[in-house]
């Protein structure tokens, strides 16, 4: 059975992520879009618009000296716009080390994701890594 079309996106667009392939990000997603980091660290909050999401993730980049890894484990769809990806994620930051999970549940709409909803497994664990 083939994968289904917004599964593929999200898919691709993990695989763009880990290559560091912001121009790739950049054709997946609307201009308008916002990715929503949760907790309470300096990295937590929305960052609205696609150049915020970018900045976003080559900060997280730059806050781990090129040490953070994200690797997909799962990708489920509902057929109607929404994507849910569960992943595992390491960085080494500060003396640090986190080896951790985490999700994302996507809005997509024709062929572009306008949303992502961030997830992680342990808020206080996460808070405390990017503190």
């Amino acid at each position: 059975m083939a994968e289904h079309p917004h599964a593929a996106l999200v898919r691709k667009g993990y695989e763009a992520f880990s290559r560091g392939d912001m121009d790739a990000l950049r054709g997946m997603m609307t201009s308008d879009c916002t990715h929503h980091v949760p907790g309470n660290s300096p990295i937590s909050g929305d960052q609205k618009g696609i150049d915020a999401v970018l900045g976003h993730y080559g900060r997280l980049a730059a806050e781990t000296n090129g040490t953070f890894r994200v690797e997909l484990r799962h990708v489920l769809v509902d057929g109607r716009g929404h994507v849910m990806s569960v992943h595992g994620f390491t960085a080494e930051r500060g003396g640090r080390k986190i080896d951790a999970r985490g999700g994302i549940v996507f809005r997509v709409v024709g062929d572009k994701i306008t949303d992502l909803d961030e997830c992680v497994e342990d808020m206080e664990e996460s808070d405390a890594f990017w503190a």
